[in-house]
């Protein structure tokens, strides 16, 4: 593996290279967080929209809000273990987690966290309240919602700015993992929606939900700027190396949730803005989220495509391969959002396809992350 000045090199191996590794106080647990990066974040963000992405689907299949119960649980351990890690990470490795952020591979990845916090707190509150109680459940909402956004938003203009001023890159590195920590305030947009019932009747409900059309505005334009770089390091450079090409998926990310958050704007508008923006609202989500998930759709094919192409060209598996869960669990999302506001069996045809497509991408992709972490290969020095 080449040093960190090649950034795609360096996040192929889901770390940076670790040439002065010092001696670690501790167990071997505190060793073993060494090379753990925000990356990991991404599997408690896959795991987390198989749950809600399941409780939405049309129709009324026994056994399947329990079975997403189940897995929204998993999300919460996954998400209670990996904060315990990383914590251990920055108290005993400092040195490792400042050379993540200063590697323009593995920052973008600060996004993840955020997103993480924000996934388990939606979860929560739509299926977790069936095991713990409706009040429990808002109440971690609640504190997850408001430290995943404050966090995305954070990490959404430190990024860049390190991007910019700290990270040397070169044209044709741009990437998707770009997308990650500018995304991050459109799932606080599309899960927001879920507590303005919550709050009094009236300008916090208000304030709230524009709130979350504003950060939908700032993840919105943001993609814009950024999508455009990738697609052209694609056409000017020709396909990612092959253990970056599932994160070709991540694209789908802001296209999905933007979709779900202008149909969850719908869902809770009336009564809580004033005529006609209520309705306006409404229109939104069928005029907006109609042509983006079809352009998500075209995007889906493109980036099958080339994870084939790799994949016969001896792509093997890497923690990018959880790119192919969560953007596309947003898919769903949004498919059932327009499901709903349409009433089109298309669409409810679309979220259940989707949905299968899901399910295969993280039994996969948690199978392959198990059997690295038993072996401990995921969690080994770069060679």
């Amino acid at each position: 593996m080449v040093t960190a000045a090649h950034p795609l090199s360096a996040h192929q191996a889901g770390t940076v290279p670790d040439t002065n590794t010092p001696r670690v106080p501790g167990n071997r647990a505190v060793a073993a967080v060494r090379h753990l990066g925000p990356n990991w974040y991404a599997s408690v963000m896959g795991t987390a929209i198989v749950a809600t992405a399941g409780a939405g689907l049309p129709g009324d299949v026994p056994g399947l809000r329990t079975a997403c119960t189940a897995v929204w649980a998993l999300s919460l351990a996954l998400l209670l273990a990996l904060l315990t890690a990383r914590a251990l990470h920055w108290t005993y490795h400092r040195d490792q987690a400042r050379a993540h952020l200063l590697d323009p591979a593995m920052a973008p990845f600060y996004g993840c966290l955020s997103m993480a916090l924000l996934a388990v707190g939606g979860g929560t509150l739509l299926v977790g309240r069936d095991w713990i109680g409706t009040p429990a459940a808002l109440a971690v909402d609640a504190v997850l919602f408001t430290a995943g956004t404050l966090i995305g938003l954070t990490a959404a203009v430190a990024v860049p700015y390190l991007m910019v001023v700290r990270h040397r890159i070169e044209p044709g590195q741009a990437s998707p993992v770009w997308l990650l920590p500018i995304v991050a305030p459109m799932v606080s947009a599309a899960l927001g929606p879920l507590l303005v019932p919550h709050l009094p009747a009236g300008q916090p409900r208000e304030t709230l939900l524009l709130a979350c059309v504003a950060m939908f505005g700032i993840s919105l334009v943001a993609t814009f700027v950024m999508l455009p770089m990738v697609f052209a390091r694609l056409v000017t450079s020709g396909p990612l190396p092959l253990a970056l090409t599932p994160t070709l998926f991540l694209v789908l990310g802001p296209l999905g949730q933007s979709t779900t958050a202008v149909g969850k704007f719908a869902d809770v508008a009336p009564g809580v803005v004033p005529a006609p923006y209520d309705q306006g609202f409404a229109l939104l989500a069928v005029l907006y989220g109609v042509p983006v998930l079809g352009f998500a759709l075209l995007w889906l094919a493109l980036a099958v495509a080339m994870v084939v192409r790799a994949r016969r060209q001896g792509m093997g598996f890497a923690m990018t391969w959880w790119a192919f869960t969560f953007p596309v669990g947003t898919c769903v999302t949004g498919a059932e959002a327009l499901a709903r506001h349409t009433g089109l069996a298309a669409f409810e045809v679309l979220a259940v396809a989707l949905y299968a497509l899901l399910l295969t991408a993280w039994s996969v992709a948690a199978a392959r992350t198990t059997h690295g972490l038993l072996t401990g290969k995921l969690l080994a020095a770069p060679r």
